[in-house]
């Protein structure tokens, strides 16, 4: 018996990170199917002045190539996109990214809660976002934002957390639908995998 109730076909998952959650990210794309067709987009705290290294590191554990999108580029199906670093990462109507160097959010830039913002804002409730390890509360209000829009809500269980700052400020002012450890959270993206390639998803 299924642990999920996965309503809809969703058109994309906003995932969002800091201090704690490389090694949760990696785990998460070195199990997903080669053929797994939903965008991903990330947005991963990181050092602002250090261009290279980074999306390599999640190259080598990704089954599937991770690159960081440029400003106008398309959303595509089975993509995964990570925020370049010191630029904000946005989806804005017509599936296409944009990225700009506007003042910090939370004191970040890429800012997780402007990527979930516009996500929720272009795909309401056929987005899923995904909040991570991390030591501020970037995210916690995007996440809000996504949650009220009708997309699905998922925090990474705080028990399990390098640093559960992140997921516990989503906790207290959104109602999450899944708390859930690194390997719960796998199963679950195997789990909608599934039941889209077998088209029972509205």
């Amino acid at each position: 018996m299924s642990d999920f109730h996965i309503k809809h076909q969703y058109k994309a998952i906003a995932i969002g990170g800091s201090a704690g959650s490389f090694q949760v990210i990696t785990k998460i794309l070195n199990h997903l199917p080669k053929d797994f067709d939903i965008p991903i987009m990330m947005c991963l705290h990181r050092l602002r002045h250090v261009r290279h290294g980074f999306v390599e590191a999640l190259n080598i554990k990704s089954s599937i190539e991770v690159q960081e999108p440029e400003d106008k580029q398309s959303v595509q199906r089975g993509g995964i996109y990570l925020a370049p670093a010191n630029y904000h990462l946005q989806v804005d109507p017509g599936n296409t990214f944009s990225l700009s160097t506007d003042d910090l959010i939370n004191n970040s830039r890429p800012a997780i809660d402007l990527m979930f913002h516009s996500a929720a804002a272009v795909y309401r409730h056929r987005l899923i976002a995904i909040l991570l390890s991390g030591a501020n509360r970037d995210g916690a209000l995007g996440m809000k934002i996504a949650k009220d829009k009708g997309g699905l809500a998922i925090v990474q269980d705080p028990s399990e957390c390098l640093i559960d700052t992140m997921p516990t400020a989503a906790l207290k002012i959104t109602p999450i639908d899944y708390q859930l450890n690194t390997d719960q959270i796998i199963r679950f993206l195997a789990e909608l995998h599934e039941k889209n390639k077998a088209g029972i998803l509205k």
